[in-house]
């Protein structure tokens, strides 16, 4: 028996094949509630941190039983590129740890994750270990400061796929910031990104007497200022990757100053923070692709991936495939300029293909900006994306706040995003207005609040 889907009470005016993740396992859950089972999932990440999910399934011999493997496979889905992981213990019933093993093999259905987050990220085969509920690990999580360092004479960037922002910063003042766009995922020679980056931060050098730290946030996974895996550097191949591994610390080492870069969404959620003046937000940029970040209630990153674009928000089997992981109904698909790419057709709008991607992107929202019903529809089913998106995202993470940047969310795109999401919370989830504030950055910090926020990071010699 396939997981039952729900279709949304607040429909998509572009999709109405639509079937949020959220209404899906919420109508699981009031199914099994009174008899099901536990089962306990646990992520293990570097060394020895774990993360820990508790669900109930439906027990053995009920003629639901099966239900339980597309449930089970979906919020393994979302906890991987939520959190990672590169060993998954899976505490309860033995089939569904069988069919999570067949799933996410080399010949599975998720082969790509499996790669992805074995010999990727963590540098080691991916491993499903079934045990009993009561023994699967512990939660065991670190979580670390990052940035709110100000002072002195500081270069921030962030490089999207479509932009690159770069700003000088005094004493937490920006003084000067500029975006310039690029196309780098179209682009083999590592030498490429190198000068595109290295000229950015000259520009940046150029309006300040002396530069004393460098911060930069990018798309991709990053470990000790060195992308493991960044879809900037898509096109680059294997046997020159080890280039771009380098590349910040050459960049540091020419600069002469402490340089720090890290994934793209961390720093959407520092600048939430440090904007708000308060903990448990969870940042979204609706950008190239959809970047992530949480500072959680103790005001601590917790060393998640929060790579929440190839997280799954829709169940519907028509739903999008991504392009890069080749699974369907993930969160590029939804928040970012691919949405609107892809539903532009069905919106009455042809978008001239001559044009690069951030260039399109500025081709339907003049058409928004003028009112032109079509490039409305698109951001209304954005905005209906978001509202069931944020559900599901409230249940994996303790949110107090949710702050919302990125292209997609300049004009008058911004606003009709939230009211979308609002739209749906009163209609499907009306705890959530009660439990969860929705920001929306003016014009100036929207688009170039990563590249401020980023040039924090580094902390001087002898300050904190």
């Amino acid at each position: 028996m396939p997981l039952e889907l729900i279709a949304p009470r607040v429909l998509p005016p572009l999709d109405e094949s639509f079937r949020p993740a959220a209404l899906a396992n919420r109508a699981f859950q009031r199914e099994v509630a009174s008899h099901g089972e536990r089962l306990v999932v646990s992520l293990q990440r570097s060394g020895e941190e774990f993360s820990r999910f508790e669900t109930k399934v439906y027990p053995e011999g009920h003629p639901n039983f099966e239900a339980n493997f597309q449930y089970v496979e979906r919020i393994v889905k979302f906890l991987l590129w939520q959190r990672g992981g590169h060993t998954l213990y899976v505490g309860g019933s033995p089939r569904i740890a069988e069919h999570l093993t067949r799933v996410y093999s080399a010949e599975g259905a998720r082969a790509f994750d499996y790669r992805f987050m074995g010999e990727q990220v963590y540098e080691k085969p991916f491993t499903v270990i079934a045990c009993g509920a009561d023994d699967a690990p512990p939660a065991r999580e670190t979580g670390r400061r990052l940035g709110r360092n100000l002072a002195g004479r500081r270069i921030g960037f962030d490089l999207g796929a479509s932009d690159r922002k770069v700003s000088a910063v005094v004493d937490g003042v920006p003084v000067y910031s500029e975006e310039v766009m690029w196309e780098p995922r179209k682009h083999a020679d590592p030498d490429y990104h190198y000068r595109e980056i290295q000229a950015a931060l000259k520009t940046a050098a150029s309006k300040m007497t002396r530069v004393d730290a460098i911060g930069g946030s990018s798309a991709g996974i990053y470990i000790d200022n060195r992308p493991m895996v960044a879809s900037l550097f898509r096109s680059v191949p294997a046997e020159r990757f080890g280039e771009v591994k380098n590349l910040f610390l050459r960049l540091r080492a020419e600069f002469g100053a402490p340089l720090e870069v890290i994934n793209d969404g961390d720093v959407t959620a520092l600048a939430g923070s440090m904007s708000i003046g308060d903990n448990g937000i969870l940042g979204i940029a609706l950008g190239s692709s959809e970047a992530a970040g949480y500072v959680d209630t103790e005001g601590h990153i917790k060393g998640w991936l929060n790579e929440l674009a190839f997280a799954p928000v829709d169940y519907s089997p028509d739903a999008p495939v991504d392009e890069w992981s080749g699974d369907k109904g993930c969160g590029a698909s939804y928040f970012s300029q691919q949405c609107v790419f892809r539903l532009a057709a069905r919106a009455g709008i042809e978008i001239p293909s001559n044009l690069k991607d951030a260039e399109k992107l500025e081709f339907v929202q003049k058409k928004l900006e003028a009112g032109f019903g079509g490039a409305l529809a698109i951001w209304r089913s954005m905005g209906v994306y978001l509202g069931y998106g944020l559900a599901q995202y409230a249940d994996f993470y303790d949110l107090k706040h949710v702050l919302i940047l990125g292209r997609c969310t300049s004009g008058r795109g911004g606003n009709i995003l939230l009211s979308g999401v609002r739209q749906v919370w009163e209609v499907e989830f009306p705890d959530l207005l009660e439990k969860i504030a929705l920001h929306l950055p003016d014009e100036k910090t929207r688009r170039v609040g990563q590249s401020v926020a980023a040039a924090s990071l580094p902390a001087l010699e002898g300050k904190s």
